[in-house]
């Protein structure tokens, strides 16, 4: 009798049941903060600065954080904002620099052409160069080169600015002046 009793498998791969033992489950992805999500973007600051607003019952002091934002892959921002701490104020600045991105017209490594911008009292200078001859430029502008995914450029601050924001707003106004040609 026991022969003619036969009881099949169901060849399905049983699901894992969730764990109920009063335990979180573990993440799996170490570097990252609880809700943080991985997109590719690459992030830097690029100023912070103590700023205060002077009232009736006396100063008032925040945090500015300019956030330089791209994925290296002709992607890049930059986000300026203020908050009440320096976590806040980055964090802020962060989400403001992933929202304001442009598109970057790379051909071959570099940009176009030569393009000149001016932002504020800043005035950039952005020149296309040979395969090979790297990233020359310095300061904000570097950066967001950089994080905009072009290898071979050279720059000149005309100016004489020392101010990262101006820089980097001029540089990011002369990436939007690119034409492909």
């Amino acid at each position: 009798m026991a022969e003619d009793i036969t009881i099949k498998q169901s060849q399905e791969p049983q699901k894992a049941l969730p764990r109920d033992d009063g335990f979180r489950p573990i993440r799996k992805r170490f570097g990252q903060r609880r809700g943080e999500v991985n997109d590719g973007i690459d992030t830097k600051l690029l100023d912070l600065a103590r700023v205060t607003r002077v009232t009736g019952g006396g100063k008032r002091m925040r945090f500015r954080a300019v956030v330089a934002a791209g994925d290296k892959k002709s992607k890049v921002g930059i986000g300026i904002d203020k908050g009440k701490d320096v976590s806040q104020a980055v964090e802020k600045a962060t989400t403001r620099a992933k929202k304001n991105m442009i598109t970057v017209v790379i051909v071959d490594g570099t940009i176009p052409h030569q393009v000149e911008a001016k932002a504020g009292p800043s005035r950039i200078l952005l020149k296309p160069q040979k395969k090979g001859r790297g990233l020359i430029a310095g300061g904000a502008v570097r950066t967001i080169c950089d994080l905009a995914g072009i290898q071979n450029v050279s720059s000149k601050i005309l100016s004489g600015s020392k101010n990262k924001l101006n820089n980097a707003v001029a540089t990011m106004e002369a990436l939007k002046k690119l034409k492909a040609r």
